[in-house]
C-alpha cells in the first residue's frame, strides 16, 4: 500500500486499489505470483529478507504511508530512509522534529505525536510486534 494506491469515492471512503501488479498478473491466468511485488520503501522487511507477505506487511505499509503524510517525506529519499529517521527522532525524544515542515509549526503536537507513533507501530521490524 502507498498513497496513490488509496482513491476516495463519491462520498469521500477509502479505496484500496493496485494498478501496477494487474499489468503483470493476467486476468485469464490468475493470480499467482513468483516473488514479493511492491515499491521499496513500503514493503516490509520480511517481504524484501524472505518473500514473505501477509497482513503483517500490510501493516507496515500503512505506518509508512501515516509517516509519509506526517513528515511530508517519501519513504526513500536519496539515502534517508524515513521510517529509519523517525525511529531514531523518536528514541531521542524529538519526534516532533520529523513533522512536514511545510506546515510550520500549525498543528496539534499531541495529534502529531500519536500519529507518528502509531505509524512507528505499524512501521516495526518485528512483525510480531506490529497490531493487528
Amino acid at each position: 500500500m502507498k498513497p496513490c494506491n488509496v482513491m476516495l469515492d463519491s462520498a469521500l471512503n477509502a479505496k484500496l486499489g493496485d494498478f501496477g501488479l494487474a499489468r503483470l498478473v493476467g486476468h485469464d491466468r490468475g493470480s499467482q505470483t513468483t516473488a514479493a511485488a511492491g515499491t521499496m520503501g513500503y514493503l516490509a522487511p520480511e517481504c524484501v529478507a524472505a518473500g514473505k507477505a501477509g497482513r503483517e506487511s500490510d501493516v507496515y505499509s500503512f505506518g509508512v504511508v501515516m509517516l509519509e503524510i506526517a513528515c511530508g517525506r517519501r519513504p526513500a529519499e536519496s539515502d534517508v530512509r524515513l521510517v529509519e529517521w523517525v525511529w531514531g527522532l523518536y528514541g531521542r525524544r524529538r519526534v516532533l522534529e520529523a513533522a512536514d515542515g511545510r506546515l510550520r509549526g500549525k498543528f496539534d503536537g499531541e495529534e502529531m505525536e500519536r500519529m507518528m507513533v502509531v505509524g512507528l507501530w505499524c512501521a516495526h521490524p518485528d512483525y510480531e510486534m506490529r497490531p493487528s
